[in-house]
């Protein structure tokens, strides 16, 4: 792990071969927590890396997908909020996977934009 990352940040664990969110040191081990919620797992600080805006989109999807009981309207993509900087983000990263053809991107962008709808702006 290049430097001290600040908790809340996700990283790659070669070893468990997954994504976590980076939750602090514990002695010598960097503890990862599974995006979504879960048992915190040790890693060793010195293989850990950033996780790249794929495995991240990956983990989250998955993540969502684990915890997904609602029904919703599959058929249309989601309408992000205005001004909502999470929506924005999923937004651009289905706009940048549709341009380029990448229909499983865009559909993975889906996926987590309507959670985040779910959870973040309940109505």
């Amino acid at each position: 792990m290049a430097g001290h990352e600040e908790c809340g940040a996700y990283l790659y664990d070669p070893a468990a071969r997954k994504v976590g969110e980076y939750r602090g040191q514990a002695g010598p081990y960097a503890m990862l927590r599974p995006l979504g919620g879960g048992r915190e797992w040790q890693a060793d600080p010195e293989r850990v890396r950033p996780a790249t805006p794929e495995e991240r989109l990956s983990a989250g999807v998955r993540a969502a997908n684990t915890l997904s009981t609602a029904s919703y309207e599959v058929s249309r993509p989601p309408v992000p909020v205005p001004h909502c900087v999470e929506c924005g983000d999923l937004a651009r990263c289905r706009a940048e996977a549709r341009a380029r053809y990448d229909w499983s991107a865009e559909t993975d962008a889906n996926v987590l934009l309507r959670r985040h709808l779910q959870v973040g702006h309940p109505e």
